[in-house]
């Protein structure tokens, strides 16, 4: 029988993957899914039954939380990455390393395929498909939801056909869930007016009034939330756990796919909104203007090829290698107030401050120079631009 990997979610398209694939086609079916945040214990239990219910020859759960974050998640820190303004790729991000990850395991086993339930019209089959074709273009890559164009309601009578009797009933709200936030999709984010009611997001408002909160950031890294320090992704999942409860990072991102239609989607990121927020604040206070400027144009740039699939192009690490120098210096406390549906950032604490009245205070006075050489120094700064007016004045 021929060997093959399939990326497996539980849900009714990998379901029907796994059936189809080892019913029809004949293959050895290894299902694998990978654990990028989100999961509980229960919920991959779950997840393994159905596997085996759908007979599969093995099933296998990858914890990959740790590599997502050391690879993915903390350049989306160190460069602010928030995609139109808004959205932190919360989705687009985990899928490279579950792509990665999966085609690692497809090369243990010496599989020759590779499946995914993936249909024609969204981002992820672009995704797992660059990842696949350059890491290992001897496997065959499968794909039989896209292939066969197939409905809900088929997927559904050809399981039942089949013997398996499930709960598929479709969900109102389609949720996807991990370490970086969580995307929602309904009937509302499929045109371009109505919102999403507060019901669709997972987290509800829980508390009132505020909460301080102290963030501890170690050379761009977050390192401590108030007095509790432990590794940075355990931070993001216990600073979420603060944050979701006021409701706090909640938004519709619309922005354009790679196969060229705008799309439009819910997201809930309560720690990669707030961790975001207060590293880019961190970082005014302890880089330079160049630094800054030049970060935020080639963050914009690692943020599109990311989401756009490009993760193993070989600029993505010299971006990364870039951004990683950058953050030298961004040492320091970030001191957050946190509200329902909204948060704010209080002031920062670090060695690294810039903005040192040693040297002068904004709008007040200065320490280093006298009034006759800032005279000096304007006149030449505007040196050129006086040059040009004249030039031109008589055209």
């Amino acid at each position: 029988m021929k060997k093959l990997v399939l990326a497996y979610s539980g849900g009714l398209d990998t379901s029907y993957c796994a059936v189809h694939l080892t019913k029809d086609q004949g293959f050895e079916v290894h299902a694998v899914s990978v654990n990028t945040g989100g999961f509980t214990s229960e919920e991959l239990h779950k997840i393994e039954k159905n596997a085996y219910k759908m007979g599969v020859s093995s099933y296998v759960n990858i914890d990959a939380i740790s590599e997502y974050y050391q690879k993915v998640i903390k350049f989306l820190i160190f460069g602010n990455v928030l995609k139109n303004n808004s959205y932190p790729l919360s989705v687009s991000a985990e899928r490279i390393i579950q792509a990665i990850k999966i085609v690692d395991y497809a090369k243990k086993i010496k599989a020759s395929h590779i499946a995914h339930g993936s249909t024609g019209a969204g981002n992820d089959q672009v995704r797992f498909d660059m990842i696949f074709q350059i890491l290992a273009p001897e496997i065959t890559i499968v794909t039989p939801i896209r292939d066969q164009q197939l409905s809900r309601q088929e997927e559904i009578a050809y399981l039942q056909d089949h013997g398996i009797e499930m709960s598929w009933a479709k969900a109102k709200y389609s949720v996807n869930k991990g370490l970086w936030g969580t995307s929602i999709g309904g009937e509302e984010t499929l045109n371009s007016k109505d919102p999403l009611p507060d019901s669709a997001y997972p987290s509800q408002l829980q508390k009132e009034g505020s909460e301080h909160v102290k963030l501890g950031f170690e050379k761009g890294q977050l390192v401590q939330v108030n007095d509790f320090a432990q590794s940075p992704e355990k931070n993001i999942a216990y600073l979420n756990d603060l944050a979701a409860a006021y409701a706090i990072g909640r938004d519709i991102h619309v922005g354009d796919t790679i196969v060229g239609i705008k799309g439009r989607v819910g997201f809930e990121a309560a720690a990669a909104l707030v961790c975001i927020k207060a590293h880019h604040q961190l970082e005014k206070h302890c880089l330079t203007k160049w630094q800054l400027q030049h970060k935020e144009h080639l963050s914009s740039y690692y943020g599109m090829h990311l989401h756009e699939g490009h993760y193993l192009d070989p600029v993505m690490r010299d971006i990364e290698a870039f951004l990683q120098n950058s953050q030298e210096a961004v040492t320091g406390t970030v001191f957050v107030s946190l509200k329902p549906y909204h948060f704010s950032i209080q002031g920062i604490e670090s060695l690294h401050d810039l903005m040192n009245p040693a040297f002068g205070s904004y709008g007040e006075m200065n320490l280093a120079w006298t009034a006759d050489e800032a005279k000096g120094f304007i006149k030449i700064v505007a040196n050129q631009n006086k040059i040009y007016q004249q030039v031109n004045s008589k055209s």
